[in-house]
């Protein structure tokens, strides 16, 4: 049983291994089993391409954290990261947020270097590299959020979460798209 409600976050950008574009959001739900007990994360996956960008605004509202990602292997994708932070921040203040770098598996393909990355400096956001593909460093992200939303800067993972694909039902995709509308109005 979780410990604690859930916690509100948006999932911004280029966070899919195989490019599918997140078409308006995605949700879904991650428990991270902690010393504290369950934290979960109920995460909307935005989507990062601009010709949806006004959609975003109503997914960020009320939001607790927030990810921000980029693709390592897209220079393109790097270049949005301060637009989207941004309008993050326009809306939701002062929330935790972090910036992810993804597919660092594939070296070779590599565009954006460690040393290239300094928009989180900028705005003294912390940074992860992570891929999805391999699951490397997929918790760390989650579990900096979750010290920071509960102070508690010991808070430790007591097992590996399981983290599944992140999928919407037609339903609750209706549901989400009514209240987007409301919350617009």
């Amino acid at each position: 049983m979780d410990c604690l409600n859930g916690f509100k976050m948006v999932l911004l950008g280029e966070a899919e291994w195989n490019y599918e574009p997140t078409v308006g959001v995605s949700l879904n739900r991650l428990t991270f089993r902690t010393d504290r007990g369950g934290i979960p994360f109920i995460v909307w996956d935005t989507a990062g391409q601009e010709k949806l960008a006004g959609m975003r605004d109503g997914y960020y509202i009320q939001a607790h954290c927030a990810i921000i990602m980029f693709d390592v292997t897209s220079r393109k994708s790097y270049d949005k990261l301060e637009r989207w932070h941004r309008d993050l921040v326009r809306v939701c203040n002062n929330i935790p947020i972090v910036i992810c770098g993804n597919k660092v598996d594939l070296r070779e393909k590599r565009q954006v270097e460690d040393t290239q990355v300094r928009f989180h400096r900028k705005k003294n956001l912390m940074y992860f590299n992570i891929s999805a593909k391999s699951s490397f460093n997929l918790d760390k992200p989650f579990i900096y959020l979750a010290r920071q939303l509960l102070n508690d800067r010991k808070l430790r993972l007591v097992e590996q979460p399981a983290i599944p694909k992140m999928i919407m039902s037609p339903e609750l995709c209706s549901q989400s798209q009514d209240e987007l509308m409301e919350a617009k109005a």
